[in-house]
């Protein structure tokens, strides 16, 4: 009888597991970016501001979750095809098409309800990255470019809903550096995707198509350079400096540098940079210069008394 018990619960485990598994929980973290206006601004302690940030946290995470959902749905014949993707529970057939659509509606709901109670501003803002993000399903991930640029903007309107809800000005510097990261790791993967279509030879997202080797060598080129130079430009601006009252920003572009370029070893020497996500939680050398640059920046905006960058 114990053994049959012990049965029952594994198999509703693992049912969860597929369920948590289908909206992509781990891909929340992406959702974090709301935070860093408040991080920028030196003013993360905020008790009030947390509280209204950890809201919109959920409520981006519930509305990318239905997205993760359809996007799947539509997507199961060629997951099926893909070494990797072939595991997704759609396409596994680990979780029925009735349920993907109640947890769709479900979440889509949720998220969107969630942002209408925080502010009609920042509706407008999660409202916008749903109709975004609905219309790259339903067929813009298949343009060429377009495609990498929609999933930029996807962070970009991230960033803006965490400033609309603190009420923190965003920053154009903060924006453009946005984007060019989540440019830069979205044409990492879509590297990835042309290097497996290459050595399997099956046929993957229509939008490689448009895409070469040599194209995408060129573009991660140019954008980590911009990228770089960028962030550069932004801790020694004068107004940046002036509004934060810390002269010492560009300590930190050590480890903005560092994590560039151990990015750029994963995609050209290890060849996996199929999900950023998944990077950043099992790479030591990622995690380690995240700490330390959240840490350099914690230090000269919060701690301006100690001397270590003076």
């Amino acid at each position: 009888m114990e053994p049959l018990v012990a049965q029952h619960k594994k198999s509703g485990l693992s049912s969860v597991m597929q369920y948590i598994k289908l909206l992509r929980v781990s891909q929340w973290v992406k959702n974090f970016f709301v935070f860093i206006p408040t991080f920028f601004a030196g003013e993360i302690f905020h008790l009030d501001k947390i509280g209204e940030l950890l809201l919109a946290f959920l409520s981006f995470s519930f509305v990318a979750s239905s997205i993760y959902i359809l996007n799947d749905y539509r997507d199961i014949e060629s997951d099926r095809k893909h070494p990797k993707k072939c595991k997704r529970p759609l396409a596994a057939g680990t979780v029925s098409k009735p349920a993907a659509w109640v947890l769709f509606i479900i979440f889509c709901t949720g998220g969107l309800l969630l942002a209408y109670i925080i502010k009609l501003k920042f509706f407008a803002i999660i409202a916008a990255y749903f109709l975004l993000n609905l219309g790259y399903c339903l067929g813009l991930k298949n343009i060429s470019i377009l495609d990498i640029i929609i999933i930029a903007i996807g962070f970009v309107l991230r960033v803006k809903g965490g400033g609309i809800i603190t009420s923190i000005p965003v920053s154009e510097w903060l924006v453009i550096m946005v984007f060019l990261l989540a440019l830069f790791l979205a044409i990492t993967k879509r590297r990835d995707d042309l290097y497996i279509k290459q050595s399997s030879g099956l046929e993957m997202r229509v939008a490689i198509k448009g895409y070469s080797l040599e194209l995408l060598n060129i573009l991660l080129a140019v954008i980590s350079s911009i990228l770089i130079i960028a962030y550069i430009m932004y801790t020694v601006s004068p107004v940046v400096t002036q509004r934060y009252g810390a002269y010492r920003l560009y300590y930190t572009s050590l480890f903005v540098i560092a994590g560039a370029f151990r990015y750029l070893q994963i995609t050209y020497i290890n060849k996996d940079s199929s999900s950023p996500t998944k990077n950043l939680y099992k790479d030591l050398f990622i995690q380690i210069v995240l700490v330390l640059w959240i840490l350099s920046f914690y230090i000269i905006l919060y701690l301006p008394d100690f001397q270590i960058f003076s």
